[in-house]
């Protein structure tokens, strides 16, 4: 009668090793996915998200947000359609970013991760940079079965959150080079 008690329960989900989690970032190399952003103010955006590793990615919003921000060339680039001016750029390496879009993860790196856990059938990993933590982290959350990163949490250095939630992942394929440009995109948007 124990045995069958035992079988009922459903298997408690276990902690995906950091090991395989770097494992899994590095092996993605080209990646796109809708994404749902909720900002820190609490309004959402929704867009399309393409990732080239390493050091690319493109943030698209959907329509009427004409709002972009692509990583690339070691920066970022914050595209504000309201403004007239150039795009705000920041040192990609200065952002929380960086750590999934870094040529090499090693999440075993000394003082990296600040936090792993298990939640629910989830595995979060907190992590920022070990040399400059006040850059801010980011929450990773993964399921497992296979490994697939679902959404992540920036905590910025004045401890403002955006969370972006990850609909289904379209991994490989080619991606144009001009997508992660920001001279092209800059000329493009005037």
């Amino acid at each position: 009668m124990a045995m069958l008690t035992l079988l009922a329960i459903p298997a408690a989900a276990e902690k995906i090793p950091l090991k395989d989690i770097s494992t899994y970032l590095n092996g993605l190399t080209t990646a796109e996915a809708e994404f749902t952003q909720i900002n820190s103010d609490g309004s959402i955006s929704t867009g399309t998200l393409f990732i080239q590793r390493p050091g690319r990615a493109r943030f698209e919003y959907n329509p009427p947000d004409k709002n972009l921000v692509l990583a690339g060339g070691g920066q970022v680039a914050i595209f504000d359609a309201k403004s007239n001016q150039p795009p705000e750029q920041y040192p990609l390496a200065r952002t929380p970013l960086s750590i999934i879009l870094a040529e090499n993860v090693d999440l075993a790196r000394a003082k990296m991760v600040v936090g792993h856990t298990i939640d629910g059938n989830t595995t979060r990993v907190r992590a920022q940079d070990p040399e400059h933590p006040e850059y801010g982290s980011i929450e990773m959350v993964f399921t497992a079965g296979p490994t697939e990163l679902r959404q992540w949490i920036i905590r910025d250095d004045s401890g403002a959150e955006t969370t972006v939630i990850l609909g289904e992942m379209k991994k490989g394929g080619k991606l144009a080079a001009s997508l992660f440009n920001i001279s092209y995109a800059t000329r493009q948007r005037k």
